[in-house]
């Protein structure tokens, strides 16, 4: 089986990069701009350029080559189609945050599955607790705000949301230095910066109203995927799992 040569592999990212970017500015300009006060064609625009931006990435995620495994290429992009469930449903006229919950939960879980194929759980283990240390803070000075229905599913939610952070940043560090470095690194980075993202939606919708709340909540949600597809891509000289 042939794979793309170096400078195939240097465009594999760039191709979609331009669309992508425009449809995520699209996602977070309609967010950005929409409102009561708003005319309707903003609204839309989010509605549109949302889930297409999701699409694009898991399309990417998905034709990268060559990939660390079959298996991981495989779940990272289950995880991305049910992250576009749930963007569905959080963008949805009507309150639909618990099945947008539930969907990004499954989300995790399918990450979490990912980066558990070349490293152990919480082979590092202050990566994990870091994480967990993390999701608790922050609980804990958003508890007072939460309505009493949420509790079961936002703790649930939470832990699996750190344990997922905690893992790709655990990978990280153990396979620092070698082969998968980089790939790991990436998952990392997008697993960390999937935190920030929902840590700003919770802090945003429970809390306190974040200026610009659109941009900072999308632009790392997008930043998040776009770091996990890269980590799809095997670099010379890392090793291939079945």
């Amino acid at each position: 089986m042939s794979y793309p040569s170096i400078a195939d592999k240097a465009t594999s990212f760039r191709r979609p990069g331009l669309p992508v970017g425009l449809l995520a500015f699209g996602a977070i300009l309609g967010a950005v701009l929409a409102g009561p006060l708003a005319a309707d064609g903003w609204q839309w625009l989010h509605w549109i350029c949302k889930p297409l931006t999701t699409v694009l990435i898991a399309w990417t995620a998905w034709r990268m080559a060559p990939p660390l495994s079959e298996r991981y290429r495989r779940w990272i992009v289950i995880g991305m189609l049910f992250s576009l469930v749930g963007d569905i449903f959080l963008m949805l006229p009507q309150d639909a945050f618990v099945p947008g919950l539930v969907a990004f939960l499954f989300a995790h879980v399918c990450f979490i599955r990912a980066v558990l194929d070349d490293a152990r759980f919480a082979a590092r283990p202050w990566a994990l607790l870091v994480c967990l240390a993390y999701a608790a803070l922050n609980l804990w000075l958003l508890w007072p705000s939460l309505p009493p229905a949420l509790y079961a599913p936002v703790v649930v939610y939470v832990v699996v949301l750190a344990c997922m952070a905690g893992q790709a940043a655990s990978r990280a560090w153990w396979h620092a230095g070698d082969a998968l470095a980089v790939p790991a690194r990436w998952a990392a980075a997008g697993a960390l910066l999937f935190m920030l993202s929902d840590t700003l939606i919770a802090w945003n919708r429970f809390r306190l109203a974040i200026p610009w709340a659109a941009l900072w909540i999308l632009a790392t949600y997008y930043a998040a995927l776009w770091c996990l597809a890269r980590s799809i891509q095997r670099v010379s000289g890392a090793g291939r799992h079945a």
